[in-house]
């Protein structure tokens, strides 16, 4: 065989390596079997993929090793729907979920929402400058305003308790994080929102955590790999920004953690949490002058 061919095999190896590769189910859960038929079936016809995957229309490469897997996002929107039974419009804008490898979407384990929002580059800034306990002051506040119109259409208020984990910016990879701890009367146990966030050229992937406050430890593990998970492709990178012709986004860090502002409505997002085991989706947005909508769905218990 001669050099170049060699080269050449080896180069295909690599790229077969790295590729994105659906797994059966049995490879990955050799001994997990439910007691429930419909259970069964359904975590059996999920497609759990593991390696290098294009979300389309991003410009991100997910990159998904042994100890975790990817779900696309026509399985991970039946997760939502139908295993943590969430209204079908929650899983409209979804590209895919994240689970850890040991865990299928039928156990009580965490699982990681990805979106995308193009709302273009995201300045950092203000990164270095931002108070986040003033800033947490502020939504805690918020939250409170807006749970006097959400008792007028009879659901319980909802606590911002405080950061489950403060923000973290780091300026080299243009990514950030931090969890928000909440209560909602009536429920003893206090939920988690964890977020990822990375930055490119034309907006930003999101990765949200569904959890309970329990998780907590088990997240902040598993945190630094699923930073390093997403990479925005040449061209789309946050680097490649180019400030004569790109779109720039409206909001800055501090208005990434507090929501984003969601141009077409002319609202701040301030948490959009998909929550499991009598979950309920949550979404409270901000208008001029701190007046806030506040909604959220309610859901049955899991399949």
């Amino acid at each position: 065989m001669t050099c170049k061919r060699v080269v050449t095999v080896l180069l295909l190896l690599a790229l077969s390596m790295t590729a994105a590769a659906a797994r059966p189910y049995r490879e990955l859960f050799p001994s997990t079997t439910y007691d429930s038929e419909a259970a069964q079936r359904f975590v059996e016809s999920l497609d759990y993929q593991q390696g290098t995957i294009a979300l389309a229309q991003t410009g991100v490469e997910l990159r998904v090793s042994e100890n975790f897997y990817f779900l696309s996002a026509s399985d991970a929107r039946r997760v939502i729907v139908d295993v943590w039974h969430n209204p079908p419009a929650m899983g409209e804008r979804v590209l895919g979920m994240i689970f850890p490898a040991a865990h299928t979407p039928a156990d009580d384990t965490w699982g990681a929402v990805i979106t995308y929002d193009a709302d273009g580059y995201i300045s950092d800034e203000d990164a270095a400058r931002t108070n986040y306990s003033d800033l947490l002051r502020s939504m805690q506040d918020a939250t409170q305003q807006a749970n006097e119109a959400r008792v007028k259409e009879g659901y319980p208020r909802v606590t911002l308790v405080g950061w489950a984990q403060p923000p973290h910016y780091d300026k080299a990879s243009n990514k950030l994080h931090w969890a928000k701890e909440l209560q909602f009367d009536g429920q003893t146990e206090h939920t988690l929102n964890y977020f990822v966030r990375a930055l490119g050229r034309r907006g930003v992937l999101n990765i949200n955590f569904v959890a309970g406050m329990n998780e907590l430890a088990r997240i902040r593990s598993v945190v630094p790999a699923v930073l390093a998970m997403p990479e925005f492709t040449t061209g789309s990178r946050y680097s490649d920004y180019v400030p004569s012709t790109d779109k720039v986004a409206a909001y800055g860090i501090g208005g990434l953690i507090a929501g984003g502002l969601a141009q077409k409505l002319g609202l701040f997002a301030l948490a959009l949490a998909f929550l499991k085991k009598g979950w309920i989706v949550v979404v409270l947005a901000l208008g001029a002058g701190w007046k806030f909508i506040a909604r959220w769905f309610g859901s049955g218990p899991r399949a």
